[in-house]
């Protein structure tokens, strides 16, 4: 399959700027494999297609308020930067994106705070992820990180214009997040609210959590039209004993394995062993899924609706079918879905 196959006309007004009112009611898409068939729902009704021992799969990373804002040395000119990954603790050195890029040399000063508080030196500006700075700050790590944290901005889609709302601390931000790592909410998990687990919980459904830390590079576009040509960005994943032990559990009972989200689709795939069960797992994973591909742990996936040509959306139609997908996305374009990261859902079974 081709770049040119994972195109679809999605209209602006679609995008979702705002998250639902309550995190369990937004629209659900239900997706019937074997029988072809699309059933519309709200997010909620989802407990009625799984039972005791199914074992849904959660991704609990936590977003990090990594956007700044700040001013050139000199020239004062307004410039964003979004934290990528931090390199060096001691040296306080961090991969970063600025904006705009152009402006940024090496050796130039960045200052931010009202009253300049932290300042940062541009150190590299080759590198693929774009630049890297270091922190030029006085006091002890602790002190710095939560300096970071009362300058940082919940790093917000690009595609919301708006400023960022006290709302979107909270909404953009899963219920079950716990390791802060992530630049980017794991989206089909901001539908879960404490009352739905609560349900699953007492239906004898199992939670399972890993953590894969949500890089950028999950929203990167393809430029190649041969997708084996497409490389993904690394990102960090935990996978423990607890989480790996639960789903071989429900493997070997023949259970259903739901994956929430394309997050921990992408974690699972990364580390199956060669009986086809979970392993525990520490490290890095750049792992793409795109058709046609097996999938070894999870037979179902939440998911939201995602943009033309995305990783996720190649991921998706590995999963779904090509041809059902299409007429999901067209349908949901249709009946007025809400696309990506605050937009409504859609369960694959």
């Amino acid at each position: 399959m081709k770049l040119s196959n994972f195109n679809y006309e999605l209209p602006k007004g679609l995008l979702a700027e705002y998250p639902s009112d309550q995190r369990d009611e937004s629209k659900l898409m239900v997706l019937d494999r074997k029988n072809q068939k699309i059933e519309h729902k709200t997010f909620k009704d989802l407990i009625d297609y799984f039972n005791d021992g199914d074992v849904f799969v959660l991704n609990n990373t936590k977003v990090f308020p990594a956007r700044l804002m700040g001013n050139k040395e000199k020239t004062g000119a307004s410039i964003e930067v979004f934290l990528l990954r931090e390199l060096n603790r001691e040296q306080r050195l961090w991969d970063v994106l600025v904006d705009p890029a152009r402006k940024i040399r090496i050796g130039n000063k960045l200052y931010f705070g009202d009253d300049d508080s932290l300042v940062a030196e541009v150190i590299d500006n080759t590198t693929s992820r774009g630049r890297t700075l270091r922190f030029l700050f006085d006091g002890n790590y602790e002190d710095f990180r939560s300096k970071l944290l009362d300058l940082g901005q919940t790093p917000l889609p690009k595609y919301i214009k708006r400023n960022e709302e006290e709302f979107d601390k909270e909404r953009y931000q899963t219920i079950y997040a716990k390791h802060e790592g992530a630049v980017a909410a794991p989206t089909a998990g901001l539908h879960f609210s404490k009352h739905l687990l609560k349900r699953l919980q007492i239906k004898g459904i199992d939670l399972a959590e890993i953590t894969l830390h949500v890089g950028l590079g999950t929203f990167s576009p393809v430029e190649v039209e041969d997708l084996s040509k497409h490389k993904m960005d690394s990102e960090e994943l935990f996978i423990d004993t607890e989480a790996s032990n639960c789903v071989n559990n429900a493997l070997k009972n023949k259970n259903k394995i739901c994956a929430v989200g394309t997050t921990v689709m992408r974690g699972l795939e990364s580390s199956v062993s060669s009986m086809g069960t979970l392993n525990p797992y520490k490290g890095w994973t750049h792992k793409f899924i795109f058709p046609p591909y097996k999938f070894s742990i999870a037979d179902s996936l939440i998911t939201n609706f995602h943009m033309p040509k995305s990783t996720l959306l190649m991921m998706v139609s590995a999963f779904c079918g090509h041809d059902f997908m299409m007429e999901a996305y067209s349908e949901a374009v249709k009946k007025k879905y809400r696309f990506y990261s605050y937009g409504d859902a859609m369960l694959i079974i």
